[in-house]
């Protein structure tokens, strides 16, 4: 049954906009709030960071709940282009969005306990952040098939519009994998084969994902300038806000907030593929992916490499690249403090390493190809 088509030229609705709004509130907070770690120390529950953060679910529940309820009750084109689920109708989107709105709000409990018996988190992904990112990426996936559905209905002209708010999505999305990834793709990991294993996992997917069914020029390419622009405001935005730690041992003295680094340049691997998919668009998948993963991985280890070294180098120790940026607790004599990288056990495992990351990345674009063709069709 097709889905009744949105009438000629319709503004972009207004939930769509909210929905927007409330995956970018959710990575403005974790980003923050990573800093605010960084800088401060965990001092307060109710910080602006996590208001910040779960302003994203409170957003979500008020979308997701006019959705459904219109739906549900309400007639025309919202009822028409909607699921059944447990006797209510709406989006399938907004029913996945609902149920990371309810994740996110669930995990503030939990961190706020989580902190209170074990203090600071020693890494990102606690079990409690766990429960939250599950919550934000549920959210993110509810609004990509919301975009993704009404522009497949769209008119021409709104359908432009839309593609680009998709886009914007995506690239939030890739914000949120990225911030997950932090801790296996620091600085000090860039020449070692974990950083690109763990590059090599999502980021794949997420870029075939969202460029396969864009009619955008350069989709891949989007999203990842998405991401690096972010991340760019970021590294010279925060340091001009002062903080200073509230816990301690505070090994490295801090004055304002300390973002998390320059960017990794994935903006080089995604305009390599948007070339490569933009002269072979009806390849089989396979073979496109086995072709994009190899792509992917040998670029963004001939950019990244060097580009680690120059991070260490006394020229990035500027407000421009932030190469002297350091949070609290970097001690004098951490590989970070010393502008050392973390080796790999000797050439064999390196190269074993790389084989896996090169196997991921075949692996994770055959799963994104997979699933564009689904955004490409859904109707509801």
């Amino acid at each position: 049954m097709t889905a009744t088509p949105i009438p000629e030229n319709p503004r972009i609705p207004w939930y769509i906009w909210l929905a927007a709004l409330a995956v970018t509130s959710a990575i403005v907070g974790i980003q923050w709030d990573i800093s605010w770690h960084r800088s401060i120390g965990r001092d307060a529950f109710l910080t602006p960071a996590h208001i910040a953060i779960y302003l994203c679910g409170i957003l979500s529940g008020l979308y997701c709940a006019y959705l459904i309820f219109s739906a549900t009750f309400g007639h025309g084109p919202a009822r028409a282009a909607s699921v059944h689920v447990w006797g209510l109708r709406g989006p399938l989107g907004a029913f996945i969005a609902a149920w990371g709105g309810f994740a996110m709000l669930t995990s503030a409990p939990f961190d706020d306990w989580w902190h209170n018996a074990y203090g600071l988190d020693v890494k990102i992904l606690s079990p409690p952040h766990v429960v939250l990112a599950l919550g934000i990426f549920a959210i993110q996936a509810g609004v990509v098939l919301l975009v993704a559905s009404q522009r497949n209905r769209a008119s021409e002209k709104t359908r432009e519009r839309l593609e680009w708010l998709f886009l914007y999505v995506g690239g939030m999305g890739l914000l949120l994998l990225m911030s997950l990834t932090l801790e296996y793709s620091s600085l000090v990991l860039q020449h070692n084969a974990v950083c690109y294993q763990a590059l090599c996992v999502g980021v794949p997917a997420t870029l075939a994902i969202m460029s396969q069914p864009s009619r955008n020029r350069f989709p891949a390419t989007t999203v990842a300038a998405i991401y690096m622009l972010f991340m760019l405001g970021l590294l010279w935005i925060l340091p001009l806000f002062p903080a200073e730690p509230k816990l301690g041992p505070v090994y490295h003295q801090v004055t304002h907030f300390v973002p998390a680094g320059f960017p990794i340049l994935l903006i080089f691997p995604a305009l390599a593929l948007d070339l490569f998919w933009g002269k072979f668009p009806a390849m089989n998948p396979w073979k496109k992916a086995l072709i994009s993963g190899p792509l992917f991985l040998l670029i963004l280890l001939a950019v990244q490499w060097p580009f680690a070294d120059f991070l260490f180098s006394p020229a990035s120790r500027n407000a421009f690249f932030g190469g002297d940026e350091f949070d609290y607790l970097t001690r004098p004599n951490s590989l970070a403090a010393r502008h050392v990288f973390l080796g790999n056990a000797g050439a064999r495992e390196f190269w074993i390493g790389i084989a896996w990351a090169l196997l991921w990345s075949v692996l994770s674009f055959r799963v994104g190809f997979s699933r564009a063709r689904g955004l490409s069709q859904v109707q509801r």
